[in-house]
């Protein structure tokens, strides 16, 4: 031996290596993410087995069932909170439009009289936002919090705005 190491074996390449974990894991793993998650199955395997091909095809994944569950799920997670964040959204914008043919005045009276009802935390910082103009971080200043509460409380205040002008 002359002290060098022989040369690391070649590294397949990403399409080899989704191919390889497509034709082992394949029916098995459809067959669960459908149990789970239903109607996305198809599109969270196709998306699995594409991130975890690029892990695989450099060698770093030991146990490849269940790091292609860990993504799934991961994935899976992630297209919740962003449907859940686009659903907040939508209350949002549709909380401060004008949802009957209530004229102007009415519709103000009953805005403010929503505003009033929501609990005192929530109420602040949707007046700061909505009435007075700050953004979250300039709410945050003022009243002491973080802004991270701040948004929390201004989704649920506008929420319950949301609801309140749908009845």
């Amino acid at each position: 031996m002359d002290g060098f190491f022989p040369p690391a074996p070649a590294r397949p390449s990403l399409a080899v290596a989704a191919d390889t974990l497509f034709r082992r894991y394949d029916a098995w793993f459809r067959r669960v993410l459908r149990k789970r998650y239903g109607d996305m199955a198809d599109d969270l395997a196709h998306e699995a087995y594409l991130r975890t091909a690029a892990h695989e095809a450099e060698g770093k994944v030991r146990y490849p069932k269940a790091f292609l569950l860990n993504v799934a799920n991961n994935l899976a997670t992630d297209q919740f909170r962003r449907q859940k964040r686009e659903d907040d959204h939508i209350a949002y914008s549709s909380a401060l439009t004008l949802q009957s043919t209530a004229a102007p005045q009415e519709y103000q009276l009953i805005l403010k009289q929503i505003v009033l009802a929501l609990p005192p935390e929530l109420r602040d910082v949707f007046v700061l936002s909505h009435i007075n103009g700050l953004t979250h971080r300039e709410s945050a200043l003022q009243l002491g919090l973080t802004e991270r509460t701040v948004k929390e409380r201004m989704r649920r205040a506008t929420l319950r705005v949301a609801a309140a002008m749908r009845d």
